[in-house]
């Protein structure tokens, strides 16, 4: 029924940045709320943010908290991520998902594929 698809990832030097981006196609009649989820290598995968439907209200992990940006300036199901000050830790498949039940991001009801990012020092 809707498909989320990312983009954004690839490799980037130590302290770089980069943003991800995820937008919804295939039927999408309301505002779900989002996050943006990781999984490393040899990890489980992690929430990384998360923002409600309004976009008024957000969520970030304490390891990317005043790095990480996640927000939808449209007020539609389109998210972005914009990370700055990477390290080698944020290495990760990135995810993003949506909830199309609660105000505030609960459960992935939506998932994308994944995008790579990869931080080399």
């Amino acid at each position: 029924q809707v498909q989320l698809v990312e983009s954004g990832g690839g490799l980037v030097q130590v302290g770089g940045s980069l943003r991800l981006s995820c937008a919804a196609s295939g039927r999408t009649d309301s505002t779900y709320a989002m996050g943006w989820f990781r999984q490393a290598p040899g990890k489980e995968r992690e929430t990384v943010a998360a923002i409600s439907r309004s976009g008024s209200s957000t969520y970030y992990a304490d390891s990317v908290k005043g790095r990480f940006t996640i927000s939808r300036p449209n007020a539609k199901n389109t998210v972005y991520l914009q990370m700055n000050s990477l390290n080698p830790e944020d290495t990760a498949v990135y995810y993003c998902a949506a909830d199309r039940v609660g105000t505030r991001f609960v459960r992935g009801d939506y998932w994308g594929q994944g995008t790579q990012v990869t931080v080399s020092s």
